[in-house]
This record gives structure tokens, sequence and C-alpha cells, in this order.
């Protein structure tokens, strides 16, 4: 049934934006040296015709969400700017009455289209990947969520529940969640700090004499330096995947430099994420490197709090990356496979023990991957897109809402930080880091919280 609350497209703004790395940064055996954010304003009217105006920013991740050996990055980018462009056209004709789960909801098979649409024109020799089109699709979808909670005067964190939208979430999920909605799985204030995660790249400097090209911009340059200026607790550690030798000497190491920072500081815990970037053969190899970490650094070992996806992340073509013995070890997340509740069945098969959600694969998305998590006793975290500005902030209210997510991932201020210019001065809380955590408890305005 339709509720008052219910909202229409009325006009859809959408922009681009392009800012340079400060330096750059290696993952899944790439260099990247820029971000392309993909800007929207939406307005919007409830059938009572309060007016709100919403806005989405996301960065069109390309390189993480169409990695290809066939298309060059420049027209991957280029496509999925495409995509959200039209994807935007699309949302504005949402004249339908509905919450903003239902208008995702809808959105669903035009974006489908979009993507076929421009695989025909371009010529292009592979499909466009579902994940590259979530990303391009992203920020519409918070848009539409922040324009929502604006109109009705009320932050959209706490606009999920039935007085708001008649349909449960089994219309979304499936019948476990008969009866249910998301209120159940969100909380109605946002934590006040939560930790955040620091990357640390693979090509970063880890201390001074590997600073061979200083960046001389007035922030740290180097790990030990990071930690004494923002007061690191949680470190995020990209490795190659590929050279057993290589990740487990440069986790040494990271240990080795930390451990000295944090005696500066009287600080004695501290913990790290492992990503491989999907470059790892099989299991074996992250079996390998743990018990060959165990060897070299119990304390390095002790101080993993989890694994994200390490192998291919096309589940389906490669049945034999199965997890369930990784996985009594450390929790491992899936990343880069997680697309529906499908694929999370799918992982859960293949031994996966966590979920990692992203901003970037839609708020709709992340909220209900979230709440599916957590029904089905799931390690869960909140990952990064190197998000700056506005991109950041939504990212950071979706971890600071979920009450199982342990710290937040953030190194747009790392790689990034003119992309937080203006929002720092308002929110200098999230982007001015100095006890190793974020103030996410000042994420509590109307809309998606700032």
């Amino acid at each position: 049934m339709s509720k008052p609350t219910d909202i229409v497209i009325r006009d859809v703004v959408p922009s681009t934006q392009t800012i340079q790395y400060r330096s750059p940064m290696k993952f899944g055996g790439r260099v990247v040296t820029d971000v392309t954010l993909f800007n929207v304003e939406i307005t919007v009217e409830t059938r009572a015709g309060q007016i709100g105006k919403g806005y989405g920013s996301m960065p069109m991740g390309n390189v993480w969400g169409w990695p290809s050996s066939q298309v060059d990055s420049e027209q991957t980018l280029k496509s999925m700017i495409d995509v959200a462009h039209r994807f935007s056209a699309e949302a504005s004709q949402l004249n339908q009455p509905a919450h903003p789960l239902q208008h995702a909801r809808s959105l669903h098979q035009p974006l489908l289209s979009i993507g076929k649409q421009l695989e025909g024109e371009q010529g292009l020799p592979e499909a466009i990947p579902m994940l590259a089109l979530m990303v391009a699709g992203s920020p519409v979808d918070a848009a539409i969520h922040d324009a929502y909670g604006k109109a009705l005067g009320l932050n959209s964190y706490n606009t999920l529940g039935p007085e708001f939208i008649e349909e449960d979430l089994a219309s979304f999920l499936n019948e476990d969640f008969a009866g249910e909605h998301l209120d159940r799985y969100t909380l109605r204030e946002p934590r006040a700090t939560m930790p955040l995660y620091h990357l640390v790249g693979a090509l970063d400097p880890l201390d001074a004499g590997e600073l061979t090209s200083p960046v001389g911009d007035g922030l740290p340059e180097t790990l030990d330096q990071w930690i004494a200026a923002d007061g690191l607790t949680h470190l995020k550690i990209k490795l190659n995947g590929d050279d057993l030798d290589w990740d487990v000497a440069r986790v040494t190491k990271i240990d080795a430099v930390s451990s000295e920072a944090q005696a500066k500081r009287g600080i004695t815990a501290w913990f790290y994420s492992l990503d491989f970037n999907e470059k790892c053969a099989s299991v074996q190899y992250v079996l390998d490197f743990l018990a060959k970490l165990q060897a070299t650094s119990p304390a390095a070992m002790q101080r993993v709090q989890y694994i994200e996806q390490p192998t291919h992340r096309d589940l389906r073509k490669h049945p034999e990356n199965k997890m369930h013995a990784a996985a009594e070890i450390k929790p491992v997340v899936i990343d880069e496979s997680l697309i529906d509740l499908e694929t999370l069945f799918l992982s859960r098969e293949q031994g996966y023990s966590g979920v990692a959600l992203k901003a970037c694969k839609g708020h709709s998305e992340a909220l209900l991957m979230g709440a599916a998590a957590q029904k089905y006793g799931l390690f869960l975290c909140v990952q990064d897109l190197t998000c700056p500005g506005a991109s950041f902030l939504h990212s950071a209210s979706i971890a600071a809402r979920l009450p199982t997510i342990a710290a937040i991932e953030g190194n747009g201020r790392q790689y990034c930080p003119a992309g937080n210019d203006g929002w720092r001065d308002r929110f200098p809380g999230m982007f001015n880091i100095t006890d190793g955590t974020v103030r996410t408890g000042s994420l509590i305005g109307p809309g998606l919280g700032f």
C-alpha cells in the first residue's frame, strides 16, 4: 500500500569531477593515480507535497569494478560514466510514488538494460560487469535516500520501518525475513566514534629508509609518521597474492614498524586486515601465507582481524576455491563477488565466513546485504573505494548504523585529500584524525546524515 511519505523524482542533475592522487596506489597488480567522482543532485516530492533535495557521490572505480584484459582502463571509465549518466536520466522518470528501497528495485532492470545498450553501441568485446554497473548506479541510489530523508526532515536510517514502507524484507530478500524491516538491522543513532582502518598500499613507504620520493605537502609520508600523526590502531595491508615471500616479509616489516611506533604511544593493541585483491591462485596460498606468518611473526598473526577475498571474484567459474580451511583460522570475507543474496549464499557454501559491504554497490544493496549478514551470523565489515568527501561520509554512515561493524575503512585522506576540501571544515571529526577514530556521532542530520 502507498504511504503519504512515498516520493516521486522531480529533478536529477548529474556532474563529474576528477581529482589527482597525491601519491599512486597499487592494488590488484594495477596502479591508480586519480579518481573521477560521479555526483548527482536529486529533488523529490512526497505524496503530501514535501520537497527534498538529496546528494550522491561516488568514485567511478573502474580499475576495481571492471578489471579487464580486453578493454583498456580509459574505455572502462568512459563506459561507466556513460552508464551513470543514462541511469540518472532513467531515475528522472520515477513518477510513481514509492519508498527509496522500492525505487531501487524498480531501477535494477533498467540498469542492466543500459549496460547491454552500451555494449552494443560501443562495440565492447565483453559485457560490462555487474559490479561496474552497480558502482555507476550507486550515486543515484544514495541521492534518492538522502532526498527522501530531507523531504521528511528525518535521518534516512530512521525511515526504514513499517510506518514508512508496507513491504517487509521478504519482498527484497527471501521468506526468512518475513515480517521484518530494515529498522531491525540498523541503529537509530550512529555510534559516537569508530576506529579508522588506514590503508598500507603496496607502494607506500613504511619508514624513512623506504622514502625515496617525498610528496612534500605537509602530510605524513611513511607508515610510522601516519601512526604517530593520526593515532592509528587499524591497518589494512595490500598484498600481492602471488609472491609468498614478499607478502610475508611485507606484513612482518609492517608489524615491526608498527610495534615501534605504537610503543612510543604506549599502545599495546592494534589490528590488521589483509587484502590480496583476488590474486591468490587458490586457498592453499592463503594457508601457506598464514602458516609462514605464524612462524615468522606470531605477534603479527595475532593482530590479523580478517582476510578480504583472496581468490577470483567469479565464484561459479572457480568452485574449487573453497575457503573453509582458511576461515577456521581467520574470518574470510566476500568482497568483489557480493552482488546479491544469491552470491552471498554461494560464498557461504564455498566457506566464506564474512561479508564486506561497500557504499559503491548502492545504498539499498548495502543495507539489504547488511541485514542478510546479520541474519545468517556472518562477520561483517564496511570497506572503502578510496572515497573522498561526501562519498566517505556516506560509507561511514552505513558502518556507524550497522550494529556489528567493528571499524571504518577510509583512505581518501591519504591518496586524494583534495577531495575532502569543504567537507573537512563541516565535519572536522570525520577528516582530521588524531586518535585513530572518526567522530561518526556527527552524522545525524536529515537524509544520509551529512
